[in-house]
């Protein structure tokens, strides 16, 4: 839960300033986190920002963070509850299936945290990898995780594995975007899902290159 006292003890400051931030992305989006707002938000005047961002970039960097890591939960919570007792490979495929699945319930759900979260990253990757402050993000960590689990597993060919992270983030992605902003918005909440289970079941089977489930595959040693 995001505090919202006013009354900071040396040190807490900061803290305060990224959670106005979240709560005024979760409705605003990046263009409402703002150094003037917050500390309006916050109870204490403009300047004190300054001990702890050097200006609104730096702070929305802090609250995007922030926002990454809340995405990053809710695709976990959802990986988490995979059910147990389906054969491994069987599994990892449910488990990316549910990373897509998640991916595209907390844009719908969260649409101004979706929006900063992604709206950030380092300006240089290293190694083809969504980066911030030099730290993969949660969203995109966990694909890849999920992704290297399905080699393992024997669900995914091992010279399929490079780069699919980027043929399932795009399909994902793209249709979380149109889901949250484009025409798709407009229709009914049912339509949506059926929607993006399509888009994911396709990702899914494009970076596969099979829709055929694995016949008790061993894990790959």
């Amino acid at each position: 839960m995001i505090a919202q006292t006013r009354t900071y003890h040396h040190g807490d400051l900061r803290r305060a300033l990224i959670d106005q931030g979240l709560l005024l992305a979760r409705t605003g989006g990046p263009a409402a986190v703002t150094l003037r707002e917050v500390t309006r938000a916050a109870g204490v005047s403009p300047n004190a920002a300054y001990r702890h961002f050097s200006d609104r970039e730096d702070l929305v960097h802090a609250v995007a963070a922030d926002a990454q890591r809340a995405f990053g939960r809710a695709i976990s919570a959802r990986v988490d509850a995979t059910p147990a007792g389906l054969p491994a490979a069987e599994a990892s495929i449910e488990r990316l299936r549910r990373v897509g699945l998640a991916y595209i319930d907390f844009a719908r759900a969260e649409r101004g945290w979706f929006e900063l979260a992604f709206a950030t990253q380092d300006a240089e990757p290293s190694a083809e990898i969504v980066t911030l402050d030099d730290e993969v993000v949660a969203p995109f960590q966990l694909l890849l995780d999920t992704l290297d689990g399905m080699v393992a597993a024997g669900a995914l060919a091992p010279e399929r594995r490079p780069y699919a992270e980027w043929a399932c983030w795009s399909s994902v992605h793209g249709f979380a975007d149109i889901a949250v902003h484009g025409p798709v918005q407009w229709q009914p909440a049912h339509v949506i899902d059926a929607l993006a289970t399509a888009v994911v079941e396709a990702a899914i089977v494009g970076v596969r290159g099979t829709a055929e489930l694995p016949a008790s595959a061993s894990p790959v040693v």
